[in-house]
Parts: C-alpha cells; structure tokens; sequence
C-alpha cells in the first residue's frame, strides 16, 4: 500500500474535552469575535490589524510577542482592533520543508502529529489567558478546524487552498470571520467565487458526517498578490487594484463588502520593510476614495521580535524560521502610525 496508517488520533471533541477553553475565557473571545463582526459589517469605524509571526513556530516567542502587544493595544483602542497572528500550519509548495507546529512542535525534531494537536490548542488557549487577545489562524486542514474553532477568532483560507470545494464549503460553516485569499494566479473572480461559495447554506461530507451549514455572511477578501506564468510577483494593493473590487463586489452583490490587505507575499515579494511603505500607500488610498476607505476594513502585516528570517536551528529567540518579518520596533511605530491616519 502507498498509504501507511500509523495511529488513530483523538476526535475533535475528544481533544477538547482535555483541553477545554474555561469559560471566562470562551466569553472574551466572543466579545473579541462580536467587535470583528461589527467592523465588517460597518457597525465600528475601527481598523483591523492582523499582526504577528510568519509561523508560530516557539510557544514562549510567541507569547513574549503577544504580550508586547498588550500596551500597544490598549493605546490605540479607539481606532485598531488588533487580532494576533498565531499560524501553527505552514503551506508548502512543493510539500517539502517544516510544515508548522502542528507537524512538528519542536521544528528541530520530526513530525509528531497528536503532539502537535495538542501544542497548538494549547498555545491558542494560552494567548487568549495570558493576554485577553484571542488569535487567527490558517484553515490549511478544513478537516482540522474543529479541534480550534472554538479558541479562533479569525480563520484565513490561503492562496494554494481557495480554489478547493472543500475550503470553500467549510468556510461556509465557520463562526466569524473568514478571509478568503486571492489565488497565486490573482484571478479576483476565483476569490469572490470562493467567498460566494462560503456565504452559502451548503451540505456535504465533513468528517464522516453529512452535514449542513448556515452561511458565513462575514467570508471576505484578503489581497495578497500575485505571481506571473513566469514567476515574478505581480502586487495588487495599489489603488487601482482596490477600485477594480470595489467594483466587482458590487457586481457579485455580496454580504458586508469587506477586504484585508496583506502586506506581506506577493505584494511585497517577501521584502519584509516594504511592508511599511505598502501600508502608507493604502492608507492614502483609503483617504483618497470613500468607496475603498469602506472596502478596506483591515491589514495583515508579518513581524516577529527580531527583523528578517533565520535557518531551523539558528537558535534566535523570536525570529522567523519561514518568511522573513519586521522586528518589534518597526511593527510598534507602524501600528501607531496606522492609528494616527485611520
């Protein structure tokens, strides 16, 4: 066989009821969740922030990061809400290369699956406990979802990942917010039929289940970029690119028109510092036309305790070991500087 079938891993259920959210903490993530709605929906003027590690790949890193964010957070309330950026599965391209803490909790050990279940639930719990920030994630595994849907207050569905039924089927049943990327190939239709397809009533196998679902009318766009048939990273933050959606949002007539802006990928071809001057150009944008200061509810931005990115085993507490990030001081003047032209 090609398949090697090496351990039956704990139901979703199984896994929660050993590691429970308390439910003083369960109740500040459903505030968190209902201000994440309200400025999708247009209820709140305030401006998302999606913020933090490229992978979250040391739990002590990336609550030491979180943490940081705290004061800052508390500075800037009236304007951002900031939502920490704590990715555990890592898409690879080839499919080769560290996958993430859910594969591998300790990057320089191999794959340990349930041990990685585990180290994720437990660092999502943690953040929500040590900070009072509940986090986001990648849906890369839809089947995964449920071991975290309970602790995530922002699920992102990637590039690679968009274009899947599966993906987009799942998203459809996902409590709050959802962000659906633009595909490698930048095609805006794929993405907005992705999230069509999320703010849909649907029914399908979900994990030898036949299950239904109500529609996520908060399943939005987040732009990220592109990369040409030759390979050269084609941007598509610039004012144009964010006029062009405004106007295909309104073709496609759907729910609570709303659109992040990732600064990092393809827009920024991986050059880390151009995430500051991309910012500034959006926020200009968003004061230029009324119609993208409307769209654009939000940024996702990469940084990390220290600037760039490091090999597997460098041992540089708080660096990236996948993308390289901005470092703390150039990620906490950004994010008052983002408060101040909001």
């Amino acid at each position: 066989m090609s398949f090697q079938f090496n351990k039956q891993l704990p139901k979703p259920r199984e896994i929660k009821a050993k590691y429970p959210i308390p439910d003083e903490l369960a109740k500040i993530k459903a505030a968190r969740d209902q201000e994440i709605a309200d400025i999708l929906t247009g209820r709140s003027n305030k401006f998302l922030l999606i913020i933090g590690p490229c992978s979250a790949d040391n739990e002590d890193a990336v609550l030491e990061y979180v943490t940081r964010l705290i004061n800052v957070q508390d500075r800037v309330k009236d304007k951002i809400l900031i939502i920490p950026r704590v990715y555990t599965n890592k898409p690879r391209t080839t499919g080769i290369g560290y996958k993430g803490m859910l594969h591998q909790p300790d990057p320089e050990k191999g794959a340990d699956l349930l041990a990685g279940i585990v180290a994720i639930r437990k660092m999502h719990i943690d953040v929500i406990k040590k900070t009072g920030m509940s986090a986001a994630d990648e849906m890369l595994y839809p089947e995964n979802h449920w071991y975290l849907n309970d602790v995530l207050s922002y699920n992102a569905v990637g590039a690679r990942s968009v274009e899947d039924q599966q993906h987009r089927l799942v998203a459809s049943g996902v409590e709050g917010a959802c962000g659906m990327k633009n595909p490698t190939s930048g095609d805006f239709r794929v993405m907005l039929n992705s999230i069509v397809a999320a703010q849909a009533k649907q029914q399908f196998i979900y994990r030898g289940w036949d299950v239904r679902t109500s529609g996520n009318p908060l399943a939005h766009a987040i732009l990220r970029g592109s990369v040409s048939k030759h390979g050269k990273n084609i941007p598509n933050y610039h004012y144009e690119d964010l006029n062009l959606l405004c106007d295909m949002y309104h073709e496609f007539d759907l729910e609570n028109p709303a659109c992040i802006v990732d600064c990092n990928h393809s827009n920024s071809g991986k050059q880390y510092l151009e995430q500051i001057r991309i910012t500034r150009e959006i926020l200009y944008s968003r004061k230029y036309s009324q119609d993208i200061r409307s769209l654009v509810k939000g940024l996702m931005i990469e940084s990390y305790l220290q600037p760039g990115s490091q090999k597997i085993g460098d041992g540089v507490f708080g660096k990236s070991i996948t993308d390289p990030c901005l470092g703390w001081e150039d990620s906490e003047a950004l994010i008052y500087e983002i408060a101040e032209n909001v």
